[in-house]
């Protein structure tokens, strides 16, 4: 998966590399699933869900250009496998579920791997951010939004990097957010196709 899917695609961060050669992707999908784990593609978990690809999740991770001490808030947990990805990047994750069952599925994923240790799993509206332990030098939003949630650019740091997917229900642009010396900043990428992020400044 490493070297035909992210090296051949252009993903060139060896830290995100290592990470995605470590964490056994097919543990994060469900058992009748586990065939397609390490394809180039969305799986479906569980509620209508998906795990995300492979490449989307590296792309989005080396985005972010975590080198190892940043704090980190992820928006759609989902099965749990891009908290695991990011944890082995940052120093600590906080990952927001608004499903409960899944939110289960992802920390029992996680306890299972031992990929538990700084990450944090919280059922909530992720739409709304975690403010708790804002602010986030790093946000990463697996799922699309109508538009940027600024309940999101408000819990960034300053120096911050915000990756999400931005557009219609069927159709997105991946955003790369960046805020320095209080100054914002956005590029895309890729465009992309997410399943709709929920919650009050999210799809309804």
């Amino acid at each position: 998966m490493v070297d035909t899917q992210l090296r051949r695609r252009g993903i060139r961060d060896q830290r995100v590399l290592q990470a995605m050669s470590l964490i056994p992707r097919h543990e994060f999908v469900p058992p009748e699933s586990r065939i397609l784990a390490y394809q180039d593609d969305p799986v479906p978990i569980a509620e209508g869900q998906t795990i995300s690809q492979p490449y989307m999740t590296a792309l989005m991770a080396e985005a972010l250009q975590l080198r190892g001490s940043e704090s980190v808030l992820e928006v759609g947990a989902g099965s749990g496998y891009a908290s695991a990805v990011l944890g082995e990047l940052a120093a600590h994750v906080i990952a927001l579920e608004i499903r409960p069952a899944l939110a289960q599925f992802a920390r029992d994923n996680l306890r299972r791997t031992l990929r538990d240790r700084n990450i944090q799993i919280i059922t909530g509206d992720g739409s709304l951010g975690y403010p708790a332990a804002a602010p986030y030098d790093a946000i990463f939003v697996a799922a699309g939004a109508p538009d940027i949630p600024e309940a999101l650019l408000a819990q960034l740091n300053d120096p911050a990097v915000l990756v999400i997917p931005v557009g219609d229900l069927k159709d997105q642009e991946l955003r790369v957010v960046t805020q320095r010396a209080g100054r914002i900043e956005s590029r895309v990428p890729t465009r992309c196709r997410f399943v709709p992020l929920r919650g009050q400044e999210g799809w309804n």
